[in-house]
């Protein structure tokens, strides 16, 4: 290959990387849709892309306040430099001594037998089902707005043979029992029929808010599941969240499961990855299907450290980011223009999700937010990108994390405080 060529190739991809060529192919009718909300399907995911400056002349000073995932985190100065000192440790060697202190401490805080360093949430949720569901063709019972079943492509039927069967997700992240009993198939002797193995959980509850799952629902989704001889695995990913708001340990909330994945890597601030804990044995059967879906990972120590200093040092500063979100979901309410709808009984954590009056489309407004606008730096003394994105069932989450102080999240009052007056001016003209 020419260098000409090579390099017209790669100017090609840089090109379409940054959004400056649009592909000639024709959008269907379900792009077509989503594009017009901001959606990258009518399923209600969207594109994290960062926005672009837009205005007429770039702000002098742009303060950038990312608010659309705790995935979006960074390490602190702490886990940096415990991850520069640390040493690289094969995981897929036994023995090595971060990755078992990292094992133990996770164990120990949630009171289970043992734990499993894994890349993330997903294959961490993957693993879980796959243990727990021996048989292909046997079968889960999993929330109809859960992370697993929306979330995760379908990976327990698409790799592990599983089949999902739903439950309605009530308002606070739970489902009705007799709901789920109903769900239950006991007589899978009879070819027609799977046989229900498992009950997934998820806590904090994404797609609710961060709603977090009351005590007493665990306790008696655990009663029914040992009534039936069945497992419960709770996709605990912000399950620390769920503690902190409850004031109660970890290991309070997890006495009602068999197994739990936390993600380390989401409001603990560490850079990659999940631990999956439960029993001694079902562990051992985790780390074959981890080895199966190439989840062991070479020199992983660096990882491992990250992961110490998420689970002992950065756990109780979580109550900050639900501070925050407080803070900013308060002014949503308090916001004249009235605009926007939250309730605030919901936000019980780190995440608000609210909706927009009807004319003020949640597209539009994520659009305004990520932009530095006309007059926006005279009026607010500098220019501020409020990054948060359209969410499922034309509503709008921001979510708070180890990267937004609480300066951070006054900078977005005001930007929103900007949009919205500004939104009502420009129709205030129009009519």
């Amino acid at each position: 290959m020419s260098l000409k060529t090579f390099s017209s190739r790669v100017l090609f991809k840089v090109v379409l990387s940054r959004g400056l060529v649009a592909w000639s192919k024709p959008l269907g009718p379900r792009d077509a849709a989503a594009a017009a909300v901001g959606c990258s399907s009518v399923r209600g995911y969207h594109n994290l892309k960062k926005p672009t400056y837009r205005g007429p002349g770039r702000a002098a000073h742009i303060r950038v306040v990312d608010l659309r995932s705790d995935a979006m985190s960074q390490p602190g100065p702490a886990m940096r430099q415990a991850m520069a000192k640390a040493v690289l440790e094969d995981d897929l060697m036994k023995g090595e001594e971060t990755i078992r202190e990292l094992g133990e401490i996770t164990a120990d805080m949630f009171q289970m037998e043992a734990a499993l360093f894994v890349p993330s949430g997903s294959m961490g949720n993957l693993i879980a089902v796959m243990v727990h569901c021996r048989e292909r063709g046997d079968e889960m019972i999993v929330g109809d707005l859960c992370h697993m079943h929306i979330y995760e492509q379908g990976g327990s039927a698409q790799i592990a043979g599983v089949h999902s069967t739903t439950v309605t997700t009530l308002p606070d992240g739970s489902f009705d029992l007799e709901e789920l009993e109903s769900k239950l198939v006991h007589n899978y002797l009879d070819p027609y029929y799977p046989r229900t193995r498992l009950i997934c959980l998820e806590n904090t509850h994404n797609i609710r808010g961060g709603r977090v799952l009351p005590l007493t629902f665990l306790q008696e989704v655990r009663a029914l599941a040992d009534r039936y001889g069945l497992s419960v695995h709770m996709d605990g990913a912000r399950v620390m969240n769920a503690a902190v708001a409850q004031r109660v340990a970890p290991s309070t909330i997890l006495q009602h499961t068999h197994t739990v994945s936390l993600c380390l890597s989401k409001g603990l601030g560490a850079p990659v990855g999940t631990v999956l804990a439960g029993p001694r044995d079902f562990i051992s059967k985790a780390v074959r299907c981890r080895k199966a879906l190439g989840g062991g990972m070479r020199q992983v120590g660096i990882l491992a450290a990250a992961g110490k200093v998420a689970l002992l040092e950065m756990v109780e500063r979580l109550e900050e980011d639900h501070r925050n979100a407080k803070t900013f979901a308060q002014a949503l309410l308090d916001c004249d223009p009235p605009l926007f709808a939250v309730d605030m009984a919901a936000v019980e954590t780190n995440i608000v999700r609210f909706h927009l009056q009807p004319s003020f489309s949640p597209s539009e407004f994520c659009d305004r937010m990520g932009q530095v606008g006309e007059g926006e730096e005279a009026a607010l003394g500098q220019g501020i990108q409020v990054l948060m994105f359209p969410y499922f069932g034309n509503s709008v989450r921001a979510v708070w994390h180890l990267g937004i102080s609480p300066e951070d999240t006054q900078l977005a009052i005001r930007k929103m405080q900007f949009v919205a007056s500004q939104f009502m001016e420009e129709k205030v003209r129009a009519q």
